[in-house]
């Protein structure tokens, strides 16, 4: 099976893990995220466009911070590709937010 990876750039270490994996399995794995080759901001959108266009299934690794990983969801939405969430980090702002809400006025929302 062909596969593309896409993720957020600090997520690199886990996502060349992964790759390692799937190849090993027999699998053709993309990973244009750290592809060097592309020379500026549209090459790149264009050459991570190409390779989830190529992949049978797009995995993905966010850190909920990468504008890119969301443009590329928007590119394989688009392909209608199959999505996998490898990893999705928990810690974001809209949750501490929800969660510094509950923990300051016991759950509920008093300016409603």
């Amino acid at each position: 099976m062909k596969l593309t990876i896409i993720g957020s750039t600090g997520l690199q270490g886990m996502m060349l893990e992964f790759k390692e994996r799937m190849e090993a399995e027999g699998h053709e794995v993309m990973m244009p995220c750290f592809d060097a080759d592309a020379p500026d901001s549209i090459s790149v959108i264009i050459n991570n466009a190409d390779n989830i266009d190529w992949s049978d299934r797009v995995h993905g690794f966010w850190d909920q911070r990468s504008i890119g990983t969301v443009l590329d969801f928007g590119m394989l939405v688009a392909l209608k590709k199959p999505y996998v969430v490898e990893y999705m980090e928990d810690k974001t702002i809209g949750k501490a937010m929800a969660e510094y809400a509950a923990l300051t006025t016991g759950g509920t929302d008093d300016t409603l």
